[in-house]
């Protein structure tokens, strides 16, 4: 490489970084600032680019990668748990754009060939840019973030299927009587190829990887040079580039080391992508931009509008919200960087020239730039337009396999949103405790897991507003968020402060600086399962178990176990629990918050979370465990008291009027605390137990529903007695009878 290409590529390297820098502060994604780049440095613009060869074999390496690194994250088990709507909704994609994108081409005068290429190019939408975007807004992981990557890997299959068929057509020519000749020579060598990868996939990867896998340097050299041969050996035989290359990530995806590699690969990719959008626009002629920009408007709001559109017909026919429809279809809106390799092909094949080619690249730079606001804004866009958009909502939009009936849902004491590993185990939990627990959850899988287990269950998205019109919220006590992402916990507080919502709301986080945040927003408690799971992994190596050697002769063992708090036993001392009796094992530590007792009293009391350390003989400790573990049945449990707060007016005459909280003690004769007085207009919190009680405070008391109605009775017996009193004294003589 001579100076002059060394300085030229530097150059281009430098400026597409800060136009890369500009695009990012205007919320762009890099595809478009990297073409614009292409048609800055090109000859229309700066004129730097004067090696072609050299660009171009660097955008061909680069779109090799692109499809190596698909065929690596093809994840058809995402298609398969968003059951029927990513099938439904990405081939109806496809097809409605195609067709119609076909007939609009038509209309405007284009050759069939032209046609087909521009109503395909405009078919596809950009996974990699679509997966940045919600990413970005963390809405990956939403109900209409998964249906989304749902569809767009069945775009991604479709292309791929596209180019391979292109490809066949490009290699084939002459008369009709050479024709058949030629596809079944073609499809020879296609069988043959096929043939070839799926022996390496399943003969030779699987003993030559783990070898390779030592080194992390030879793994990623490994996967490239892997790439780019099967790429040229499937140019060789007649085929694209591109489609040897997706099959030679297909090949590495069946190994347990797809994800190494992709994350390896992708910044690579990404960089090596930068030329061929580079050389894309740098071939441009802005004259023959000028030329297709009535087209390009024609096509460009098709794409923006007819895409989303059928999404939403689609998901509103299959059960689904406005709004997840809505958002979804979005995603849509914008043709994607295969539509522009789609096109390059086509030019290279002599099938369309570069007036079709300006024009899909201009589709291409208005649709992603508009989109990005769109699906970035998507949240005030929806509140504009969610007032039009009930057409394509079903009376019931639910889908009724996943979730049954939403008439069906019960009466709450707790709805739970997220049914994942941390919101899973509480609704069971709950569950066991009595409490009438509604799960809400939009993996389909996961709904169907937590029906067996019995708990009523809703398909939805904490962030959808009009998800909690269906919601048993009205005599729910708690609403609590077990999903670990911040913004959907912030939402669900939003949603029920706007609700009016009078029980209690719990949120998660996942990192103490979450935890703060959402603090600051004001929920009634915020829980932190990695720092309390992580509390308590660091409680269970107590300094009882390390006290007890294994090295011993006498044949016993030592073992550790945590009392659940449905254990019959808590609450009890160590001598009420006949624990040797009934197992042979005896309890010779308790471990608790952090500190243990070395041989408790027996009258020690064991609380619920307590670590009993045991010693016995193996197979006694295993019975003692069992045994701890023992749950009280619900006919045999004691009903629940029901603790309350509510408010007792203080009449003259009045048992508790003229005396201090300490004269009253009410908490050891009534079984109440007095957390608050209101007298006149003045409120005492925490009242100090000097306070005296007046004639016309109201108490504000806590304790259990029996305590405080006899509570009730008793501050107002005297008062009735003092009215009939006061009546009594002020009627005149004579007249009592």
């Amino acid at each position: 490489m001579d100076h002059s290409l060394f300085l030229e590529i530097t150059s281009i390297i430098g400026i597409a970084a800060v136009i890369g820098l500009a695009g990012t502060l205007l919320r762009q994604p890099l595809v478009v600032s990297f073409i614009a780049v292409g048609i800055l440095v090109g000859p229309v613009g700066l004129g730097l680019v004067s090696d072609y060869e050299q660009i171009e074999l660097l955008a061909h390496m680069g779109i090799a990668l692109l499809l190596f690194v698909v065929g690596l994250k093809l994840d058809l088990q995402m298609i398969r748990t968003m059951g029927p709507v990513a099938l439904a909704t990405g081939m109806g994609q496809v097809i409605f754009t195609s067709v119609f994108g076909f007939l609009i081409a038509r209309a405007l005068g284009m050759e069939l060939v032209t046609s087909v290429y521009v109503a395909v190019a405009l078919t596809f939408s950009s996974t990699i840019i679509i997966v940045k975007l919600l990413s970005d807004k963390r809405e990956i992981d939403a109900l209409h973030g998964r249906i989304a990557i749902g569809f767009l890997i069945v775009q991604d299959i479709v292309v791929v299927l596209a180019m391979i068929a292109l490809s066949a057509l490009g290699g084939v020519g002459g008369d009709d009587a050479h024709l058949l000749g030629q596809f079944a020579v073609l499809a020879g060598r296609g069988l043959l190829f096929l043939a070839g990868v799926g022996l390496m996939m399943w003969v030779v990867f699987p003993r030559l990887m783990p070898y390779v896998a030592r080194s992390t340097e030879l793994l990623l050299l490994f996967s490239i040079a892997w790439a780019i041969a099967l790429a040229a050996v499937a140019d060789m035989l007649g085929f694209s580039k591109e489609v040897g290359a997706f099959l030679a990530g297909i090949c590495l995806a069946s190994t347990p080391y797809r994800d190494g590699i992709g994350s390896r690969m992708v910044t690579l990719r990404d960089f090596l992508l930068l030329f061929f959008f580079i050389d894309l626009g740098s071939r441009l002629d802005l004259t023959v931009l000028g030329a297709q920009l009535g087209n390009a408007a024609i096509f460009s709001a098709f794409v923006l509008i007819g895409n989303p559109l059928i999404v939403m017909i689609i998901m509103g026919i299959m059960g689904y919200r406005k709004r997840t429809g809505f958002l979804a279809g979005l995603t849509v809106a914008q043709i994607s960087e295969f539509s522009l390799i789609l096109a390059a092909l086509g030019m290279s094949l002599g099938h369309i020239n570069e007036q079709t080619m300006g024009l899909v690249t201009l589709v291409g730079l208005i649709t992603i730039g508009t989109s990005t606001y769109m699906i970035i804004y998507s949240g005030p866009l929806y509140g504009l337009l969610a007032r039009f958009l009930s057409i394509f909502e079903r009376r019931v939009p639910y889908r009724e396999t996943d979730s049954g009936s939403v008439d069906e849902l019960p009466r709450a004491d707790v709805v739970l949103f997220g049914l994942g590993s941390y919101g899973g185990p509480i609704a069971r939990h709950l569950l066991e405790h009595g409490k009438r627990v509604v799960g809400v959850d939009f993996d389909p899988e996961t709904l169907r897991a937590a029906r067996i287990d019995g708990l009523a269950t809703l398909y939805g998205d904490v962030e959808d507003p009009e998800l909690f019109d269906h919601l048993p919220l009205e005599r729910a006590r708690w609403v609590m968020s077990a999903l670990p992402d911040l913004d959907s916990n912030l939402a669900l507080l939003k949603t029920m402060r706007e609700r009016d919502f009078e029980g209690r709301v719990v949120l998660s986080a996942r990192t103490r600086q979450d935890a703060y945040i959402l603090e600051q927003a004001g929920p009634d408690l915020v829980l932190c399962p990695f720092v309390d799971a992580a509390e308590m992994a660091a409680d269970s190596l107590t300094e009882a178990m390390d006290a007890f050697t294994r090295k011993t002769p006498w044949p016993f063992d030592v073992r550790e176990v945590r009392l659940r708090p449905g254990s019959v036993y808590v609450g009890q001392t160590i001598a009420q629990m006949p624990l040797r009796a009934e197992t042979g094992a005896s309890i010779i530590a308790v471990s608790r918050s952090g500190r243990s007792h070395f041989d408790p009293d027996p009258e020690f009391h064991l609380h619920a979370g307590d670590r009993l350390v045991l010693l016995g003989e193996p197979e006694n400790l295993q019975h003692a465990v069992e045994y701890l573990d023992r749950r009280q049945s619900d006919a045999g449990q004691a009903p629940a008291q029901q603790f309350a707060v509510m408010e007792l007016q203080m009449h003259e005459g009045g048992p508790w009027v003229d005396k201090t909280l300490a004269e009253l003690d009410l908490r050891r004769n009534n079984g109440v605390t007095v957390i608050g007085i209101q007298r006149g207009e003045r409120r005492i919190t925490a009242p100090t137990a000097t306070e005296t009680i007046q004639a016309g405070d109201i108490l504000l008391i806590a304790g259990t529903n029996e305590a405080m109605g006899a509570c009730g009775e008793m501050c107002r017996a005297p008062r009735n007695d003092a009215a009939e009193h006061r009546s009594h004294e002020q009627q005149p003589p004579g007249s009592g009878q």
